[in-house]
């Protein structure tokens, strides 16, 4: 997805969460479709589709796609002892370490049934301002229903201001898509980070800059 004239993306190291999150996959059809193979009723919300597993259950929803891929990205890089997610009762699902590629999708079905928006909340660590926003950082709403969408993108001009892309599951799981901007049709699918805490408009939710939250 390229960048607007005049900005460039942020620097990524190597085997970083930014690097990865550029690697992964864009389908060629942009069609949002269900865990059951039907199509999302609503086909206007997305840019893009990513080419990530949603699985044939109903259970890789909004907060479940964010930890998928942040789970993915650790897996890739070996890091199974680093894939780490807690219940509402603080409860831990650890991957196991020797995990092959079946027992990791088992573990991750075993995550979304128990964990959420509200678990996921907790731990993550707010970030301070929307001006600090990193790739891999997630807007949140903790509840139940909450919502949660991961930035998987960041690019900055050379005044320093920066734009971003959103990527969301939704209810009932679905394809991940990379999000338009519905706020402003010139720049999307990129959002501006603005530092005057005015709310983020997605086409499916509405979010506070104070909601940010960083692994």
């Amino acid at each position: 997805i390229p960048a607007p004239a005049g900005f460039t993306r942020v620097p990524a190291a190597e085997k970083s969460f930014t690097a990865w999150l550029r690697d992964v996959k864009i389908k060629k059809d942009r069609k949002v479709f269900l865990y059951n193979g039907q199509l999302k009723s609503n086909q206007s919300a997305q840019f893009a589709v990513l080419d990530i597993p949603v699985g044939k259950k109903d259970l890789q929803q909004c907060a479940d796609a964010v930890m998928r891929l942040r789970a993915e990205f650790l897996y890739h890089h070996n890091r199974l002892s680093e894939i780490s997610f807690a219940d509402n009762n603080g409860k831990k699902y650890k991957c196991p370490v020797a995990a092959d590629r079946k027992n990791f999708e088992k573990y991750l079905e075993n995550v979304f049934a128990w964990c959420g928006t509200a678990s996921l909340e907790k731990q993550l660590r707010p970030v301070k301002t929307i001006g600090q926003v990193e790739p891999g950082d997630v807007l949140i709403r903790g509840g139940f229903p909450g919502h949660a969408v991961m930035v998987v993108e960041v690019a900055t001009d050379s005044s320093g201001k920066k734009i971003y892309l959103l990527a969301q599951s939704y209810m009932p799981a679905q394809d991940i898509h990379v999000l338009q901007n519905p706020m402003n049709k010139a720049l999307s699918p990129w959002y501006e980070a603005t530092e005057d805490n005015s709310m983020i408009y997605s086409p499916e939710w509405t979010f506070s800059p104070k909601e940010l939250r960083r692994w």
